[in-house]
């Protein structure tokens, strides 16, 4: 049984300062946002709908809860961080002078926050 299968998927990400959130996936990130009502700033990216909602006691997980596929990790992150973004470094990784972990197979990652601690990524298409 294939329920959701045709469905489009929206994703939540929580925030304890929703201005501050909507300002960093806005100019920062570079996303496009759609509107807002009371409960979060609504965001499109590529046909998916990404809230951002405001949780008072919200608490950042270690891991990446959103990744992005772009055609260029190198130049992601290059552009990314002439926006002010940190990227993480993990003593776990081999990664390169600007976070860059080459994966197996020619692909690449690098992994950021949000001003919330959210985990994000690029990940590369080739």
């Amino acid at each position: 049984m294939n329920i959701l299968q045709s469905a489009v998927p929206a994703i939540v990400i929580c925030t304890r300062d929703r201005a501050r959130a909507t300002a960093f996936y806005r100019e920062t990130l570079g996303l496009a946002l759609t509107h807002e009502d009371r409960f979060a700033a609504v965001f499109g990216i590529a046909g998916v709908t990404l809230r951002v909602s405001h949780v008072p006691d919200f608490v950042a997980h270690e891991h990446t809860i959103l990744g992005f596929t772009v055609a260029d990790v190198g130049a992601t992150v290059a552009a990314l961080t002439h926006r002010g973004v940190t990227f993480n470094r993990y003593p776990a990784f081999k990664q390169d002078a600007h976070g860059i972990l080459a994966l197996p197979g020619g692909k690449s990652v690098a992994w950021f926050a949000d001003p919330d601690g959210n985990v994000l990524s690029v990940t590369d298409v080739t």
